[in-house]
């Protein structure tokens, strides 16, 4: 036999294809830009009514319950010429996420406070993802036409949390509004352009653009559709762009009234038409020169999540091999001594024990995990739900199992899917056709349809409450307490009798009933006969005396012990989880 030489296989390490941003431009060569503002704040404190007044629109009203549930991102061109991109974030607690997107692509951060109520939690929130992000912040304090509307308490408030306005000589610009009158609205817009000045914004319109994702969602008949804000470069039709895992040659662009536009300057708001797949909100966009590149970058990105992965479920097989070993282990130590004879003997047994589930035993074995699929608008929105739904700790009174989550109205898909997990749908702000409601009736599927996310929330808690098992509760009917012991013969049959007296309620002969002894429950069970004088008898009322004997002839009665009737209410349980909001 000849021997052969083989060279081991060298790992190919694949060469870093990713795009990556330009380096910072020549100081020359840019040209100012109109600042880009966050408009932060409490929920209900009056963040879109604000906009709306700098708009001249209805957004508040169309909002599902005056809550804002998006980043919407709008151009204001104010009298003066001065142009400013505004961002509205929700300030609902579900939306933290949202919230530090905000954040992170804007250069002001106007902070809502309202008059009337002062320094909220989200307030506070705002003003940590405003330093996080080291953004400058202008003061609106709102709703200052109300009556009991008090602005001074509002700034003293704030200097707890290091905000100091100009009248405390800091150098918040703090402004008085009112969204609702329309009062001061120019000051709020001056006040935010002079801030705007002194930070010099500048940007460089020239080269490959460069941007972030706000907001993505699908849009019938138009695709994966994203709001992006342009923080480099020049947009034109055409490009080729890659944000996150996908990429999109721009087949259209339009402002945030749906008209469309050729091109789109640093600074501006954009939707932009032609993604292949939905990007994810706060995915960085970055224009590249073709096609194929634009594939090979997300190729490479996605075999580097790979990757990541299958470390990760290494280490993770490692681990499980050591248990397995380490269970293998022990168990043969059991045998080590042992004859063959014993040990098969052993393993018999053990297997007896195993033997498999009824078809019907397994069905029912299930009954406290809670499979669900969600369905959201915008890829925002569906993230602030998973990031509530990772907040859940009561798995061990009911599991909450995630089959499936996207952006987009219901599909055909996601009945499927959830008849086969036996799950239920929630769409939060999307629809589902007629065609898929009767799919999901026919099927037994229960599509929850929501527009605000508390409301989903709840809905999602009341839906666990019910996979959880019945609480029994005991309702004390009547109390009586044993004032003598005697026993008669039924054929030859020695029977125990306790002579009691009713103290409170009545004791009923077809009702549970306990014995009690110093305070411990002794015996539970029913009667076998109860007896007035002489006469057979089903209730026996407060201050009667009677007998009565148990269904357990072991029991010895003793004088001083209580007996006590009650009955067996299920009550439906609630589950542990709190949200927290």
């Amino acid at each position: 036999m000849k021997l052969k030489w083989s060279k081991l296989k060298q790992d190919k390490v694949r060469e870093n294809k990713d795009a990556v941003k330009r380096p910072q431009a020549d100081p020359a060569l840019l040209i100012p830009r109109s600042p880009v503002v966050t408009i932060m704040g409490h929920v209900d404190h009056g963040k879109t009514t604000l906009l709306d007044k700098l708009r001249k629109t209805q957004v508040a009203a169309m909002e599902a319950g005056g809550i804002t549930q998006h980043i919407g991102a709008f151009l204001v061109s104010l009298p003066s010429g001065e142009k400013i991109t505004f961002l509205d974030t929700p300030g609902h607690a579900a939306f933290s996420a949202m919230r530090a997107r905000g954040a992170q692509v804007t250069d002001i951060i106007i902070l809502v406070v309202a008059a009337d109520d002062g320094v909220m939690k989200q307030t506070v929130e705002s003003i940590q993802h405003a330093k996080d992000a080291q953004v400058p912040i202008v003061l609106a304090i709102n709703k200052c036409d109300k009556a009991e509307a008090d602005p001074e308490k509002v700034k003293k408030e704030l200097l707890a949390y290091d905000v100091v306005c100009e009248d405390y000589g800091g150098d918040v610009q703090a402004v008085h509004v009112s969204a609702l009158t329309g009062d001061n609205m120019m000051a709020l817009a001056e006040a935010t352009i002079a801030l705007a000045e002194i930070l010099e914004l500048k940007a460089d319109p020239t080269g490959p653009v460069e941007g972030t994702v706000i907001e993505s969602f699908t849009d019938k008949g138009r695709g994966p559709v994203t709001t992006a804000i342009i923080q480099r470069g020049t947009l034109r039709k055409g490009s080729i762009l890659v944000a996150g895992k996908s990429w999109a040659k721009v087949r259209l662009m339009f402002d945030e009234n749906d008209k469309a536009i050729n091109e789109a300057c640093p600074s501006m708001p954009v939707g932009i038409i032609g993604w292949r797949d939905i990007p994810s909100a706060g995915d960085e966009i970055l224009e590249v020169e073709s096609e194929p590149r634009a594939r090979e970058v997300v190729h490479w990105r996605k075999y580097e999540q790979e990757q990541e992965k299958n470390k990760e479920d290494l280490e993770l097989i490692e681990e499980k091999r050591k248990e397995h070993q380490e269970a293998h282990r022990k168990a043969r130590e059991k045998y080590g001594t042992l004859h063959w004879k014993e040990r098969s003997f052993i393993k018999y047994k053990i297997k007896k024990q195993q033997q498999p589930l009824k078809p019907k035993e397994k069905a029912g074995g299930d009954s406290n995990v809670l499979p669900i699929i969600i369905k959201g608008d915008v890829d925002g929105s569906v993230e602030a739900i998973l990031n509530i739904m990772d907040t859940y700790d009561a798995s061990h009174e009911c599991e909450l199992e995630l089959v499936h989550f996207g952006v987009g109205d219901i599909s055909e898909n996601d009945v499927n899917l959830a008849e086969t997990f036996h799950g239920v749908i929630y769409g939060f702000n999307v629809n589902a056709g007629n065609v898929i409601q009767q799919l999901a009736a026919k099927k037994g599927v229960e599509i929850k349809l929501h527009k605000i996310i508390y409301r989903l929330i709840e809905d999602l808690q009341e839906q666990l409450s019910s996979r959880l098992p019945c609480i029994v509760e005991e309702h004390t009917i009547g109390e009586a307490s044993i004032l003598a012991t005697f026993s008669i013969t039924e054929g030859k049959k020695k029977v125990p009798v306790a002579g009691c007296r009713v103290q409170k309620g009545q004791l009923e002969k077809q009702k549970k009933f306990k014995l009690i002894r110093n305070g411990h429950v002794i015996w539970k069970g029913s009667l076998i006969s109860l007896k007035h004088h002489k006469d057979d008898i089903s209730v026996i009322k407060t201050g009667m005396d009677c007998g009565l004997s148990l269904d357990e002839e072991k029991i010895e009665f003793k004088v001083g012990d209580d007996i006590v009737c009650y009955e067996e209410k299920k009550v439906l349980a609630k589950t542990s989880w709190d949200p927290g909001f």
